[in-house]
């Protein structure tokens, strides 16, 4: 079976481990023990800053440190970072593309029991909307730390989406994070499911199941919604004519829309979205609210079978 780590906890670990090898700044909003950058406060109290519970106020504060050209972290759950702190994200860091890394932890429907108020389900949607900004999902804890020191180097504003509850390991650890490019885990002819974060390891073992019942599903983890890999999506387009998206996200504004966007352009093909639907979400146990939003093996096993017959 394979290993359980949340990437908010590889999140932390990271930035603890390259705090050895890169200079930057830690900021968070009274929650560092949630976020994890704890780890990195342990490690270097005098790069670590806690801003209180004042989200927007720590954007500005990331935004000025910023300009003096220090790369800065900040860090708080994806509904206050994405949600509460937007107009700062977006005039004080995204308008002048400050090397700012915004690490959202708690992201998603699987915060489960602390319900829709904190299952920020929309933050990709708003971050993609801003010119310049890098928006990163990784699907396990050791893409997840790939992701951070691709952040570190890249220039330019980033927002990276971390979740709380354990996740497969699905990469080994010779694993090599490029912004802007998907990985085809598997190849197929029938059609492609496109996954980004938890749903990744989900579609792989449905690819497993649809394989057994002969239809062959290429499973391609996207881990940069923006920007998106225009020229994996497109081949795979073309090739099997058919594409299934997953993600623990709205469906609208996030990865499908993404693929929609680019495939309509160049090469149209018929696209399903598996996400959460035009609804809050509910409090509950973390894969059960999952599940019950669609968020299942079992489901988008159902949904490739469908879209395979069409």
């Amino acid at each position: 079976m394979a290993e359980m780590i949340a990437t908010r906890d590889a999140y932390g670990k990271a930035l603890a481990e390259f705090g050895e090898k890169y200079d930057f700044l830690v900021l968070d909003a009274d929650l560092a023990a949630a976020t994890k950058t704890v780890n990195f406060k342990k490690a270097f109290p005098d790069r670590f800053f806690d801003c209180g519970i004042a989200e927007g106020n720590m954007m500005s504060v990331a935004a000025g440190i910023a300009t003096t050209g220090q790369t800065v972290f900040a860090s708080s759950f994806a509904m206050f970072a994405a949600g509460r702190a937007f107009e700062q994200v977006r005039n004080s860091i995204g308008y002048p593309h400050l090397n700012v890394k915004i690490g959202a932890t708690h992201a998603g429907i699987t915060v489960g029991e602390d319900g829709a108020t904190h299952q920020c389900n929309e933050d990709m949607a708003l971050m993609r909307t801003i010119p310049g900004m890098t928006v990163i999902c990784p699907a396990d804890a050791v893409s997840a730390r790939a992701a951070v020191e691709a952040a570190i180097l890249h220039k330019g504003p980033v927002y990276m989406r971390f979740g709380r509850a354990p996740m497969p390991v699905i990469y080994d650890s010779d694993y090599r994070f490029e912004i802007g490019k998907g990985r085809v885990l598997k190849d197929g002819k029938d059609l492609t499911i496109v996954a980004t974060g938890i749903t990744v390891h989900m579609a792989l073992s449905a690819s497993e199941t649809l394989e057994k019942e002969g239809i062959s599903a290429a499973v391609i983890d996207i881990a940069t919604i923006k920007p998106i890999d225009k020229d994996l999506l497109l081949t795979y387009a073309a090739k099997t004519g058919k594409i299934l998206t997953c993600e623990e996200h709205s469906i609208i504004g996030g990865l499908g829309g993404a693929v929609c966007e680019t495939v309509s352009e160049q090469c149209p093909c018929i696209v399903k979205r598996i996400g959460i639907e035009d609804r809050f979400g509910v409090s509950g146990k973390a894969m059960e609210v999952a599940a019950a939003f669609g968020l299942s093996t079992e489901n988008i096993t159902e949904k490739a079978k469908e879209l395979a017959r069409k």
